[in-house]
């Protein structure tokens, strides 16, 4: 069992897709339509969409004659059609109803639009800061969105724990200067990286200190 950190924090900012919801299944599927409609190898492509916005993944290809935004529009359209299948990771509904609402934001790679119909498929809260893709010009590992996030509760980026589940997204948060907890829940190899990781939310709680902070402990030791 590895250790969790062992400091207060301001507040606590979550991924999204594999974070706190599980997409996978739907996102997948819109993707793999579209990589095959331009001729890519599908189980080579798929691996490489997680934790980056659709923009920067259809750009990084560098396909000819496409517009990127206008592809990555399409495709999420297409992702706002399709939310079956879509579901919370274990245990997370109970952790984020302990969490007062100033201390916690949703920083996602996806466009507002989709985070909120996926967010409403899972049956989990929105919460009063949400920071998506259409937010930022660098997405992540650039550390601009969750130091937005930041800005948005109005705490310090070292005040900060982000809870995420790729390495584009730990990048993002180390960059911005903030411990991370990594989400395992939806992994099928693990990932290059020391951060401390969880399956899920199932043996977590959130301590309010009595400077009004908050602690992450395990609820069973």
């Amino acid at each position: 069992m590895t250790a969790l950190p062992d400091r207060d924090y301001a507040a606590f900012l979550f991924d999204m897709d594999g974070t706190i919801l599980t997409s996978i299944i739907a996102a997948e599927r819109v993707w793999a339509n579209w990589a095959r409609s331009h001729g890519l190898d599908v189980d080579v492509f798929l691996p490489t969409i997680h934790g980056k916005r659709a923009e920067d993944t259809v750009r990084g290809l560098g396909l000819p004659d496409i517009d990127p935004v206008e592809e990555a529009n399409n495709i999420t359209l297409s992702e706002i059609a399709d939310v079956d299948g879509i579901e919370a990771i274990a245990g997370v509904a109970a952790f984020l109803a302990t969490l007062p609402a100033e201390r916690w934001a949703i920083v996602t790679s996806a466009p507002r639009l989709l985070a909120e119909a996926r967010i409403a498929a899972a049956g989990l809260p929105l919460p009063a800061v949400l920071v998506s893709a259409d937010d930022v010009t660098r997405g992540k590992p650039a550390p601009d969105p969750f130091l937005l996030g930041a800005q948005k509760l109005g705490v310090a980026p070292e005040q900060c724990l982000v809870f995420e589940d790729t390495l584009a997204g730990l990048q993002s948060a180390e960059a911005a200067g903030m411990d991370s907890i990594v989400v395992t829940a939806t992994h099928k190899h693990p990932i290059d990286t020391s951060v401390t990781g969880v399956p899920d939310y199932d043996d977590l709680r959130a301590i309010r200190t009595g400077e009004g902070l908050l602690r992450l402990q395990r609820a069973r030791s």
